[in-house]
């Protein structure tokens, strides 16, 4: 069934645990995260980002075949717009039909990081869409530059925030970046950002950059109030991985049969996030 990001992490925020929100770019990649979600009967989010809507394929094309497979799902699928940027963009997507969108306001100054955001839930609430906001900079892994204390989350402001715009779950950053960490390095949490948001506003908080963030950081972030964990290029590179298995044992192998593969492999790795999240069964 095809719903809204609100009513599933309010759920989540109130039995403790994440629902799993997979970085999708076509429709192959949709199905492979509804099927994972349906065969462990979860909650799943569909997170499309902003930038491959806008370099690889427009949202007129992807948005309706996806809210369909969502409507005909057997358990709950959000479509959320992953780091939307561009204000009227945003409010395009909503136009169109997503669920929910992330209003990333984050580059600009607090004061109008609230001002966008409290603008972009008013707007919103037409739809009965819910809407993320971030505040901090996760950043993405190039080199040797990972996120750092300068890039972290200020509680303060995380609350404010919230408390001034009525968003509906908030991304922070305590550790983690987008993209690929190198081979055996792990990033390192600070686990008092998230403690100290969610004591203070109880509201759902969400983790970007889920991919590479090591077991154990993401249960404890799970159990101090992360309700929303963001997985793109895990999910992407175990497709990766499974096309270049096949072509390297089959090279003449049939296009279609191919991708399919890569289905079932996109799946294999969103489920073992599913179980890691503690979505499994909570839809």
């Amino acid at each position: 069934m095809y719903v809204s990001m609100k009513e599933m992490l309010k759920k989540a925020n109130q039995e403790n645990y994440a629902v799993m929100a997979i970085n999708c770019f076509n429709l192959e990649t949709a199905k492979a995260t509804i099927q994972a979600a349906e065969e462990l009967h979860a909650p799943i989010i569909i997170d499309l980002l902003q930038v491959h809507l806008k370099q690889h394929i427009n949202y007129h094309y992807l948005t309706k075949p996806i809210i369909r497979m969502a409507q005909d799902a057997k358990v709950e699928v959000a479509i959320n717009l992953d780091h939307g940027q561009d204000i009227a963009f945003v409010k395009q997507c909503l136009q169109e039909g997503f669920s929910s969108v992330m209003m990333d306001a984050s580059m600009y100054p607090l004061d109008q990081n609230i001002e966008i955001t409290r603008a972009m839930v008013q707007f919103a609430q037409t739809y009965d869409a819910s809407v993320e906001a971030e505040v901090g900079n996760m950043g993405a892994v190039t080199g040797d530059h990972f996120t750092d204390d300068a890039m972290c989350t200020d509680p303060a402001e995380a609350i404010r925030l919230i408390n001034e715009t009525g968003v509906d779950c908030l991304a922070i950053s305590y550790g983690s970046s987008h993209g690929d960490y190198p081979k055996g390095y792990k990033p390192r949490f600070r686990f008092d950002i998230v403690q100290e948001i969610k004591e203070k506003t109880q509201l759902p908080l969400v983790l970007h950059g889920g991919s590479g963030a090591g077991k154990d950081n993401i249960r404890q972030s799970i159990e101090l109030g992360i309700n929303k964990i963001n997985v793109g290029s895990d999910f992407m590179k175990a497709q990766q991985q499974r096309c270049q298995q096949l072509l390297q044992q089959e090279p003449t192998i049939e296009y279609p049969t191919l991708i399919q593969q890569t289905v079932i492999a996109g799946k294999e790795l969103v489920q073992q996030y599913i179980q890691l999240s503690g979505s499994t069964n909570k839809s």
